[in-house]
């Protein structure tokens, strides 16, 4: 007669706790915390090569590699990303430089640094061809002149003007309308831009944009130099 087998172990082994994925690395934390920025950027590339109407904010989603639900996370809509835009990525930093040119010991060297940051800004194909797209398509959207008008002409305008007038006030420049005088300061930054997105490549003859500006500055400040008696 066979022996009974003994009874056997029925447990069933326990199955490995399911291991917890890894706590999200500082450079993940900072790239969600860097978003905003990273679609700022994406839209002025956007906006700067195909203008306002044309940008979808899918093409500003993909440029900036996030989701178009992302997106909508931090900007309502085609018009508030635009204001954002000119804010972060064209007021801050002007008036950042401008606090720093506010520090030259003279006006002269003030404005004279204050037209090379402008240079400098004009070189930055994206930027330059922000003022060409709010003239082409203001008529069609006014509300992009108002948010350019401003978050970035009136906050500069008034620093400038406080710039020329600190100018007067120690004799350095002769006596001029300040408000008005602004506009002839920025008037061939304004050319430039306009040109080089508009005319430059159907012109045979090259358009030196830094040697216009360099004359521009040369002829400014002997405009403003004091009268001599």
């Amino acid at each position: 007669m066979a022996k009974p087998r003994p009874a056997q172990n029925r447990t069933k082994a326990k199955a490995p706790a399911p291991q917890r994925a890894p706590a999200p690395s500082p450079r993940w934390r900072r790239r969600a915390e860097a978003r905003p920025a990273e679609i700022l950027d994406a839209a002025l590339t956007v906006f700067s090569a195909r203008g306002f109407a044309a940008a979808k904010l899918d093409d500003v989603a993909k440029e900036a590699g996030v989701s178009k639900g992302t997106l909508y996370l931090y900007f309502k809509s085609k018009e508030a990303l635009f204001e954002a835009m000119a804010l972060e990525l064209m007021r801050v930093p002007i008036m950042v430089q401008l606090e720093s040119i506010a520090q030259a010991e003279t006006s002269t060297a003030a404005l004279r640094q204050l037209m090379q940051f402008m240079t400098r800004m004009l070189e930055d194909p994206r930027r330059s061809a922000i003022p060409k797209l709010i003239i082409a398509e203001s008529a069609a959207f006014p509300e992009l002149a108002r948010i350019w008008l401003k978050n970035v002409i009136q906050p500069v305008r008034r620093r400038l003007v406080q710039l020329l007038e600190a100018g007067i006030a120690s004799g350095e420049f002769r006596k001029v309308d300040p408000w008005e005088t602004t506009k002839l300061v920025i008037a061939p930054f304004l050319l430039t831009a306009i040109w080089r997105r508009t005319f430059e490549h159907l012109d045979n003859r090259r358009f030196d944009f830094a040697a216009l500006l360099r004359q521009h500055a040369d002829f400014l400040l002997r405009g403003l130099a004091p009268d001599r008696e």
